[in-house]
């Protein structure tokens, strides 16, 4: 620890002060201390940040389980009405799609919902050609069953071609032709293969989901206390040194484990302020130990790119720093992928042990401060600094 930089040392100590909150899932009198807490750092910087209430619905994991249950009634209903079934698998397929990529929330808005908070500190330059939103969830998940394997059935569906927070959707979206034939009159054994495979999948995901949903949370340090101590610090060096065509905010989204519901709250509320052409944004996820990466796509359904124009200002900003930073294609989803569905200009930083599939510690009981790397840490920070200053310059090359 002597051997570390002040900075690195502030970015440790933000990480303990932020896994101080213990259990601070999304819509809790927790969660809402550490907004609280991390609107007064902010302001200890010198910049003049709010607290912005919204609403959240905490139980992603059950409102997901939900989903599949609906999908395994469809399946078994389609055998003695197959109308019946194909219908409330469509039904299912379509809301869990809207749900998973923040569109529209059908079935969710049947389960209750709590208040959240997002703390945003908007920059000094409004007159400025481009803006720039510098974004970190701070809540924390659920632990689980799953997570302690996680690793292993990545590693295992990646060579089928997807992440396993896929197979609830995609199950559903197999069932939905099977159940047509249906329909139609078609009935066969392969046919009742082909119905199985989906049903069981949907089975398994929805158990697995009901035990996530009552499961302690984790302690949240990696995940993603690492991405708001990195996000302090740049808030640090750009009140300091701010940039000459950025207008830089900084945003602490609640309900990041919804998930993304709190940045999509703040995406609705600023709708006005943020123009596609002119805002970009860099959001910070579990940068706290392991090799950085760049969030070439993610999407918890289907797919969606970040933005090339920022992923080849990071190849640039790893030429100016020094540090290497990946890329990498997910299943999985952070803030930037709501900020992209709506148009806007994103990418997601994260960092990866060499070898591994997901983030050290993901939503596990030993996500906790001491397996937080202050090295990691503080090449996050750099790299970050390092793209920001580059975006910088490439829109004053873009000004008339």
């Amino acid at each position: 620890m002597s051997e570390e930089s002040p900075t690195a040392e502030r970015m440790v100590a933000d990480v303990e002060a932020l896994c101080g909150f213990e259990g601070r899932r999304p819509g809790t009198d927790a969660e809402r201390r550490a907004a609280n807490h991390l609107a007064g750092r902010l302001r200890e910087l010198g910049w003049r940040a709010r607290v912005e209430a919204t609403y959240v619905h905490p139980q992603a994991a059950l409102i997901w389980a939900a989903h599949c249950a609906l999908g395994f009634a469809a399946s078994v209903v389609a055998l003695p009405f197959p109308p019946a079934g194909f219908a409330l698998a469509l039904l299912a397929a379509a809301s869990l799609y809207l749900d998973m990529n923040t569109r529209l929330y059908a079935l969710r808005t049947l389960f209750f919902r709590r208040g959240s908070q997002n703390v945003v500190a908007r920059g000094p330059r409004r007159e400025a050609p481009a803006r720039l939103l510098i974004v970190a969830h701070y809540d924390v998940a659920r632990t689980g069953q799953l997570f302690g394997r996680l690793e292993r059935v990545t590693r295992a569906t990646r060579l089928l071609g997807f992440d396993p927070p896929r197979i609830p959707f995609w199950s559903l979206a197999l069932l939905i032709p099977v159940l047509g034939a249906r329909m139609a009159g078609l009935d066969s054994a392969a046919l009742g293969a082909l119905q199985l495979l989906p049903t069981l999948a949907l089975l398994v995901a929805g158990f697995a989901l009901l035990d996530i949903e009552y499961s302690p949370a984790s302690p949240g340090a990696n995940d993603n206390a690492s991405g708001v101590a990195v996000a302090l610090a740049l808030a640090q060096e750009l009140r300091s040194d701010p940039p000459e065509n950025l207008d830089a905010w900084v945003v602490f989204t609640g309900g990041g484990e919804s998930p993304m519901e709190g940045m999509r709250a703040f995406l609705r509320a600023h709708r006005d302020e943020l123009d596609r052409r002119s805002t970009f944004v860099l959001a910070l996820d579990a940068v706290g130990r392991g090799e950085l990466r760049c969030v070439a796509s993610e999407g918890l359904a289907v797919a969606y790119p970040a933005d090339a124009r920022l992923l080849e200002l990071a190849e640039a900003a790893a030429e100016a720093s020094g540090i290497t930073a990946g890329t990498e294609r997910t299943g999985f989803a952070g803030e930037a992928l709501a900020a992209r569905i709506r148009g806007l200009r994103s990418l997601e930083l994260t960092a990866i042990e060499p070898g591994d599939a997901l983030p050290a510690h993901y939503h596990r009981p030993t996500d906790t401060p001491e397996n937080v790397d202050p090295e990691a840490l503080a090449r996050a920070r750099e790299f970050a600094l390092a793209l920001i200053r580059a975006l910088d310059r490439d829109v004053a090359r873009e000004r008339p």
